[in-house]
């Protein structure tokens, strides 16, 4: 699949001209237009609910909950919309076909993070930033919702707003039917890539083909791809993942999300944990 339809959830946070930066990186690559989509909260998100499940909300309380909401909407929409005009990108209404790098503003939406899957499904790819413990960052709320709900994947912006996007693709392999999904998404991006290298981690794999084998496979698509396995790894296979694309200098990681449960790897650590954690590249993932 290609990306011509890009969708951006977009909050208030630190992490948003990286966000605007990978989604406008990938609209230029691939001629796409992109949506940006504030992401609202729900009342009930805010909203102290009591030992008998009742919800206190006042009518006042109500009105300045909507209004701080309609506040921050138009700030995301301000940044948005600054941010398109600097890079010389042309206004339309959502959804409109174009053969050139248009963006659009859609405020049509129920809050919560649910409306990011729904929406989501209308779109070839969705950005979002890496969430982390900071509060000025993109919750993971938002992130799952268009993992696991949408049936797309995701693009997810790193702290530092990048320069460059999908000229050196790693593939974090793990033989995982969640990675090969992924791949097969990934697909415009591996073609347009100057170099792709598949990276193994011994003690990371699930049983499926190696590292090499995929190679081959990608190689008799038409994408010359590279196998590079690394044994006896020092560190989790995260921790490796990420400092191998780094030496590689990768500007996108493409990554299967959850071959263990999200309980487990909440309790125990995993791969993804901690490349959503740490990563300072864009990162491609779906499940």
């Amino acid at each position: 699949m290609t990306f011509r339809n890009i969708l951006v959830p977009i909050e208030d946070s630190a992490l948003l001209p990286s966000m605007l930066q990978c989604a406008f990186l990938t609209a230029k690559r691939f001629s796409g237009s992109i949506e940006g989509m504030p992401v609202r909260r729900a009342l009930l998100e805010v909203v102290a609910v009591g030992p008998d499940g009742f919800v206190g909300a006042t009518a006042h309380l109500v009105e300045d909950f909507e209004r701080d909401e309609a506040t921050r909407a138009q700030r995301c929409k301000d940044k948005f919309v600054s941010f398109m005009g600097d890079h010389g990108v042309t206004l339309v209404e959502p959804l409109t076909a174009m053969d050139s790098v248009v963006a659009s503003w859609n405020e049509q939406g129920a809050p919560g993070d649910a409306v990011v899957g729904n929406r989501g499904r209308l779109f070839d790819i969705i950005v979002v930033g890496r969430p982390a413990r900071d509060t000025s960052t993109p919750r993971m709320s938002t992130l799952e919702a268009g993992l696991f709900d949408s049936g797309r994947p995701l693009l997810i912006a790193p702290p530092e707003t990048p320069q460059a996007l999908g000229e050196t693709v790693v593939i974090a392999w793990n033989g995982s039917t969640e990675t090969a999904r992924t791949i097969a998404f990934a697909d415009a991006f591996l073609r347009a890539a100057k170099k792709v290298v598949v990276l193994s981690v011994e003690g990371a794999m699930v049983p499926g083909p190696t590292g090499a084998e995929l190679a081959q496979y990608l190689t008799r698509k038409g994408i010359a791809a590279e196998p590079k396995d690394i044994l006896n790894p020092d560190k989790p296979a995260g921790e490796v993942m990420l400092r191998e694309a780094m030496a590689l200098g990768a500007d996108l990681l493409v990554k299967g999300g959850y071959t263990q449960s999200r309980v487990r790897q909440m309790i125990f650590g995993g791969a993804t944990s901690h490349i959503l954690a740490n990563a300072e590249m864009p990162v491609f993932m779906a499940h």
